[in-house]
């Protein structure tokens, strides 16, 4: 279940018709001296104008505190973290908090320095994309500060999470190549002890038994961590004797390893692919992708862990669990199918 925004106008709202930022209106609500007395005005009258309700809650938080919570991905490189920190930015400058952002490179031993520095660093809360299964370290600081995770779940822990319809999504994609035609469809997935990779695999082989095809093991690649391990792992399956007339990748990066592979080798087969990248829609070649709002998963989180701080003093929720859906987007001509792209969901 997704939470939804509330429709009233919001701080960002305000500070859009004011000429300012949402932190400046936080600090003319909060009555800070520091601000001018015309900039005082212009933002309230924009509030004036929208009709916005401040947030007491929000309002109740920043009463002291060190304004700032914690996040923690595993590769800022990827486009798809840059953009779930866009989205935990969003919710926490509207709320008045900054970001201290740190990134563990998918080392599972670098993760639990980074989340002790934050913590010393006296952030109010954390959002973390754990690297790997064993999450004690994050024991340790939920009794410090909320933790909220992101993308993967609790692994013996009692905390929310935000996580993207992985299993549903690849069964999806991979129902939609079975049926353009393909039974021999090759997987090629990041490795199998994250959740996203055995997620993916269970909704890649569900959509393979629901036609009763049972996918050939001699085609599953498992344990790719970036481009260059799947075009290598591509380039060996296209080469077989044997070789699959369709792809099935988990992630945005073994997707573009897989098409530099076909581009070397001067080929072309359907990919379906987790993770929509930059020019996908004008790359010529046949791809499903499996889409879904990265922002969103940051912005829940994030509101998820706002939420938390608002009951230092009362009795804090259950954990929740917030599933961002995914959608098919098609791009290129299908096998049989008139050419052009032709977005599905």
């Amino acid at each position: 279940m997704t939470a939804r925004r509330s429709g009233g106008p919001t701080m960002q709202d305000v500070g859009k018709l004011a000429q300012v930022s949402a932190m400046t209106v936080s600090r003319v609500l909060k009555n800070d001296p520091g601000v001018s007395e015309a900039t005082r005005e212009r933002v309230f009258s924009a509030v004036d104008r929208l009709g916005y309700r401040r947030n007491e809650t929000a309002r109740s938080l920043r009463l002291g505190g060190s304004g700032m919570i914690g996040l923690v991905v595993t590769n800022l490189a990827n486009p798809f973290y840059s953009r779930l920190a866009l989205g935990v930015q969003e919710v926490a400058t509207e709320f008045g908090f900054r970001v201290l952002l740190g990134n563990s490179a998918e080392q599972t031993d670098r993760e639990p320095e980074l989340v002790d520095d934050l913590v010393d660093h006296q952030v109010e809360g954390l959002i973390v994309v754990p690297a790997g299964s064993r999450q004690q370290h994050l024991a340790g600081a939920m009794r410090r500060v909320p933790v909220v995770l992101a993308a993967r779940p609790p692994a013996g822990l009692d905390t929310d999470c935000v996580l993207v319809d992985d299993f549903h999504g690849a069964r999806e994609a991979t129902a939609s190549l079975l049926a353009d035609g393909h039974t021999r469809i090759a997987f090629l997935g990041n490795p199998p002890a994250l959740y996203t990779g055995a997620e993916r695999l269970r909704g890649f082989w569900a959509a393979h038994e629901e036609v009763g095809i049972e996918p050939d093991s001699g085609i599953i690649r498992q344990g790719l961590t970036d481009a260059l391990t799947a075009e290598r792992a591509t380039r060996e399956l296209i080469e077989g004797s044997d070789r699959p007339s369709a792809l099935f990748c988990t992630n945005n990066r073994i997707s573009q390893g897989a098409i530099r592979a076909l581009y070397k080798a001067g080929t072309t087969i359907p990919i379906a692919g987790f993770d929509d990248f930059d020019l996908s829609d004008v790359l010529g070649l046949p791809l499903t992708i499996v889409s879904y709002d990265a922002d969103e998963i940051g912005r829940q989180a994030a509101r998820l862990l706002i939420g938390r701080l608002g009951h230092s003093d009362a009795e804090p929720p259950a954990a929740r669990r917030i599933t961002v859906p995914t959608r098919v987007v098609r791009h290129g001509a299908a096998p049989g199918a008139d050419a052009g792209p032709a977005p599905t969901e």
